[in-house]
């Protein structure tokens, strides 16, 4: 159903409005029930054509975020609030993480090893030809899909663990199963919008807005052991940072709060959200 709702509104008016309304409906500020205004008024606020939001709103219909009764209008569905994103604190993110990956499941989608691609390679800080172990996987969560996620790791590191072996389990897991003792990671956090494979693993929209993280893990010695590009539905997922007001008068700036990983519960076992 969701996969017609992307062809119906793909590279069209319709499928802007159709994002825009969707985000209204996920965001919450279109909670369940609320009684939509009709197709006139809407499309005088969208600024298109009344087929244009017909488009949109049944693309919106067949992924079950509204109802269109004839005679009593269109309603956003209950279902579209229960629909909660896993919320992760930005400044206790990888602890967070860990934890993610022991409440979902994951399907494995590409498996090969292949030469590193320029960027991966300077990262992972590898050899001019060097070669890597490249993972293509879907992480979900309730059968909902949340994060598409992409991982390198140099060759030696890989063969320690079979393609059945990252199907069924954390990549961390593998890695410190293979004696890898991780010591530090660098990452960033941005957006990016959803190519045609990545839009059908997520069930999202060509073109959909997506949270992208990248990280590097490296060992004690430096040296790069996995490349992560991971992309979130922000639905499904957002990142929460806390901030304290700090410094003299005339000086004052925000620092965020880094919490200690004692304050964060009982130790969460190996295993990492990818």
């Amino acid at each position: 159903m969701v996969q017609a709702a992307r062809i119906s509104t793909e590279g069209s008016k319709a499928q802007r409005v159709y994002l825009l309304m969707r985000d209204e409906i996920t965001r919450g500020e279109l909670a369940g029930g609320t009684l939509l205004p009709g197709e006139m008024r809407l499309a005088e606020q969208h600024g298109v054509s009344r087929v244009t939001i017909r488009r949109a709103l049944d693309a919106l219909a067949q992924e079950g975020l509204i109802e269109r009764r004839p005679g009593s209008g269109t309603r956003v569905t209950d279902a579209s609030s229960q629909r909660a994103a896993i919320a992760a604190d930005f400044a206790t993110l990888m602890p967070q993480l860990v934890r993610m990956g022991q409440q979902t499941t994951a399907r494995l989608l590409a498996y090969a090893y292949v030469p590193a691609p320029p960027l991966v390679a300077e990262a992972l800080r590898l050899p001019e030809g060097g070669r890597v172990q490249r993972a293509v996987r879907v992480r979900k969560m309730d059968d909902a899909p949340f994060s598409h996620l992409t991982t390198h790791v140099p060759e030696d590191i890989a063969q320690n663990f079979s393609e059945t072996d990252l199907a069924a389990t954390p990549l961390f897991r593998l890695l410190e199963r293979a004696g890898i003792q991780v010591d530090h990671a660098s990452q960033s956090i941005s957006a990016s919008l959803a190519t045609p494979d990545v839009a059908e693993a997520l069930d999202v929209s060509v073109g959909a807005a997506l949270i992208s993280l990248t990280r590097v893990v490296f060992d004690a010695s430096g040296r790069g052991v996995e490349h992560l590009a991971a992309l979130y539905r922000p639905d499904r997922f957002r990142l929460d940072m806390t901030l304290n007001r700090v410094g003299n008068a005339g000086a004052r700036q925000w620092e965020p709060v880094l919490v200690p990983l004692t304050d964060l519960g009982p130790d969460p076992a190996p295993g990492a959200a990818e």
